[in-house]
């Protein structure tokens, strides 16, 4: 069944996006890449040779997949509308991921910079997708300034404890209309699977796949858990009850006449 992800235009087949942080080294990273088969694959600017002195981090990913640069080390919306330009300036094209993170204990994204940000570089022709803290008013506005994607935090980033925002994040997938990608935090195969159940549009993942004694391996163990979740969702998940209910008839099987003694 064809099932595609559509954002900005562009249909998806994957729906795990993949970052590239923390990986031991380019040939690595390429591998589970390659084997998570994501379509989409996150690289900081500020990771990037821009002046050509050094090996190219974007030299390594794979050739099929979307680069989505995104705007890590931004702590407000100027600097994240500096480093965009900067980032399609050396040829990275018009996907940008929004990231201003001004708190540097918890990682946690500032909303209002990054709406300003998403106004600023969208009527400059970016397809921006907004890194946010789970918020539904704030989500609305960064769809109103033309986000082609929201993207909220599962759990701080980089900190493997799963979907602790699950609430907030599952009110965002009813009211929202663009794509919800489920960002940070994720750190098991069984939470992909658990976001995509909820009705999650993607997830992005990195430090998980990235710090796995196999990365390669855990790459393709997410593949498969992003791909089960999305099947389960869209099969129709069973409700679940308080109270126990038989699978079978209960009535009628020790009543019936004609039999034993």
């Amino acid at each position: 069944m064809k099932d595609p992800l559509v954002i900005a235009g562009k249909e998806l087949e994957s729906r795990l996006f993949t970052g590239t942080g923390k990986f031991a080294d380019h040939s690595v990273m390429r591998e589970a890449i390659e084997q998570s088969h994501s379509q989409v694959v996150t690289v900081a600017i500020r990771r990037v040779d821009l002046d050509g002195s050094g090996k190219h981090i974007v030299n390594d990913i794979p050739e099929q997949a979307t680069l989505m640069p995104n705007t890590s080390g931004a702590r407000t919306a100027e600097e994240a509308v500096r480093i965009a330009r900067l980032g399609k300036a050396s040829g990275m094209g018009n996907w940008v991921k929004i990231e201003v993170i001004s708190d540097q204990k918890y990682l946690l994204p500032d909303n209002e910079e990054t709406i300003k940000a998403t106004k600023i570089l969208v009527e400059e022709g970016f397809v921006v997708l907004d890194y946010m803290s789970p918020d539904l008013m704030a989500a609305k506005r960064m769809e109103e300034a033309g986000a082609a994607a929201i993207m909220p935090l599962g759990s701080p980033i980089g900190s493997n404890r799963g979907i602790r925002m699950k609430e907030m994040i599952r009110i965002m997938i009813d009211e929202i209309d663009v794509p919800i990608v489920i960002d940070a935090g994720i750190g098991k195969p069984s939470e992909a699977t658990e976001a995509m159940e909820m009705g999650a549009d993607a997830v992005l993942v990195n430090t998980a796949i990235a710090t796995a004694e196999d990365p390669v391996a855990m790459a393709k163990a997410f593949d498969m858990a992003v791909r089960a979740g999305r099947m389960a969702y869209i099969s129709g998940l069973g409700q679940s009850s308080l109270q126990a209910k038989a699978s079978s008839p209960l009535t009628g099987f020790l009543t019936s006449t004609g039999g034993g003694q």
